[in-house]
């Protein structure tokens, strides 16, 4: 009798459905809200009877926030700032977790130093260290850097790396060593493209982190055309700043601030959703590959 057959089975496998069924309700619907009160007018709003389809439909916020230039700059600063950490982020985790993994590479004290990196995981300097540090030592606060560096290595994501690397078949790298190839030309020529999956899985990480990093910008960032976007939508939503409903007003908008904040949310959150579906089924076999070792 197969487990699939059993009477157990199929109560789990019904509970289990029903459970992923809520946690995509919950997940799910205070998207869908946020997208409603987006296209929908103020007496609406005003009155609570806006839920998950919108009611008046509008879309005077969404010219008014598009127009609106500091918005845009908000929006190229985060773009760079992927682009740029991501590519940093890329190149250290990369390096690290594949000199960590391979005992070809001759790093002296392995051990010491996964446990050095594993300990960086649940203990930090803390706030006012970090920034003396910043801004003192290293002179990076109120620069991009303030935002790129601190996430420029994730231990999490170098360790899922590891794991990856040290799955990958011994055979292929000893008979490239046969053949007199380096270290760097076996890194670059055989484990980099057998890697394509963590590689995009890792992208993906990074990539989301910094899209949605305010706290870094936040602390170190006095210069409002350094902010990122999601600095911008953070100051919107605590009414630290009238920028969005500033420009409603100048576009000729009666809009509340609740329909400026769900137009800005939807706009900052919109490429990560357009990315995503591309890299899923990286990020799945990558995941699975860089988590469990034979």
């Amino acid at each position: 009798m197969n487990l699939s057959d059993t009477k157990g089975y199929k109560v789990f496998r019904y509970f289990n459905i029903v459970v992923m069924i809520l946690i995509v309700a919950i997940t799910f619907i205070p998207f869908l809200n946020i997208i409603a009160q987006s296209f929908s007018s103020e007496r609406f709003i005003t009155a609570g009877e806006v839920f998950l389809l919108p009611k008046g439909f509008n879309v005077e916020t969404y010219v008014a926030v598009l127009r609106n230039q500091r918005f845009w700059i908000h929006y190229r600063n985060t773009i760079l700032y992927t682009v740029v950490g991501t590519a940093i982020a890329m190149v250290l985790t990369t390096l690290l977790a594949y000199v960590l993994a391979k005992p070809k590479t001759r790093l002296k004290g392995k051990s010491f130093w996964v446990g050095f990196a594993v300990f960086t995981m649940f203990f930090a300097g803390g706030i006012i260290p970090t920034y003396i540090l910043y801004n003192n030592t290293l002179n990076i606060t109120n620069t991009m850097w303030a935002v790129v560096l601190p996430m420029a290595l994730s231990i999490y994501n170098m360790l899922i790396m590891k794991s990856f690397f040290e799955n990958l078949p011994e055979a292929l790298e000893e008979a490239a060593s046969i053949d007199g190839m380096s270290t760097y030309g076996i890194f670059l020529k055989i484990i980099l493209p057998l890697s394509k999956p963590i590689l995009a899985t890792m992208i993906l990480f990074y990539a989301v982190a910094y899209w949605n990093s305010w706290w870094q910008a936040f602390m170190f960032l006095n210069d409002w055309t350094l902010f990122p976007v999601t600095l911008f939508l953070r100051n919107l939503i605590s009414g630290a700043t009238a920028t969005g409903e500033a420009a409603a007003a100048e576009a000729g908008s009666t809009q509340i601030a609740s329909n400026v904040r769900s137009v800005s949310m939807f706009l900052t959150v919109l490429p990560i959703i357009l990315v995503y579906p591309f890299v899923q089924k990286y990020f799945v076999s990558g995941i699975m590959l860089g988590s469990v070792k034979e």
